[in-house]
């Protein structure tokens, strides 16, 4: 049976300003260069604890220092919050198709059931696998494999959708076909990063295309 393997942040919804926002108060407090370009080069992507290992190396309490960006992320993210254009209807047609869904994410548990409900599609997935709770998070392709394996789907059956360099990376090691979106990197980044193909949103001319892939695969 097809399978649609979802990223979050950036993907399904343009929150990554939120995320910045508060980096960047972060980042400030504690004496950082908050340079053009530091969210997308040094955060974009990334679990937390290896954002902290490299830049707040002596910080005493990494874990609470996590929960508590975590949480003001929450406390920022408006509900109702516009989902990426066309994401509803690809969700409800892939419903509607009986294709496998999942979320697969580096976004701690929280922040994601945060997320799917601000965009109103949290019960349209029974699967959501969380980076942190992984043995390894993106850019290894252990989440991606680890939906695979609770959807009971084999890699070429499955499409991934991301917008970050860690995704992409761990969702074309895992053997899906891999669709970068162009949230915030362009084309070229997107495709060095992994991507097979990239389309700005969900609305995209070359997403049926893309979805013909799946007619093969047996449902």
């Amino acid at each position: 049976m097809p399978a649609l393997l979802f990223d979050l942040d950036g993907t399904m919804l343009h929150s990554d300003a939120i995320h910045e926002q508060v980096f960047t108060e972060l980042w400030t407090a504690r004496g950082l260069p908050v340079e053009e370009g530091f969210y997308m080069e040094q955060v974009h992507g990334r679990l937390n604890v290896d954002i902290f290992a490299d830049f707040l190396p002596d910080e005493p309490d990494p874990e609470g220092l996590s929960e508590w960006k975590e949480a003001q992320f929450r406390d920022r993210l408006p509900r109702p919050f516009p989902a990426m254009p066309g994401v509803a209807d690809l969700v409800a047609r892939a419903g509607e198709m009986g294709w496998g869904k999942a979320i697969v994410t580096n976004a701690m548990r929280l922040n994601a059931e945060a997320m799917l409900e601000a965009i109103e599609l949290r019960p349209a997935f029974e699967t959501i696998v969380i980076g942190e709770e992984c043995p390894r998070a993106k850019p290894d392709p252990y989440p991606y494999a680890e939906a695979m394996r609770q959807l009971n789907e084999t890699p070429d059956a499955c499409i991934a959708f991301e917008d970050s360099p860690s995704g992409l990376r761990a969702a074309r090691a895992s053997g899906a076909y891999t669709v970068g979106i162009r949230s915030s990197l362009d084309d070229t980044a997107l495709r060095a990063a992994g991507a097979h193909i990239t389309i700005q949103d969900f609305t995209d001319p070359a997403l049926p295309s893309i979805l013909e892939r799946l007619k093969g695969v047996p449902a």
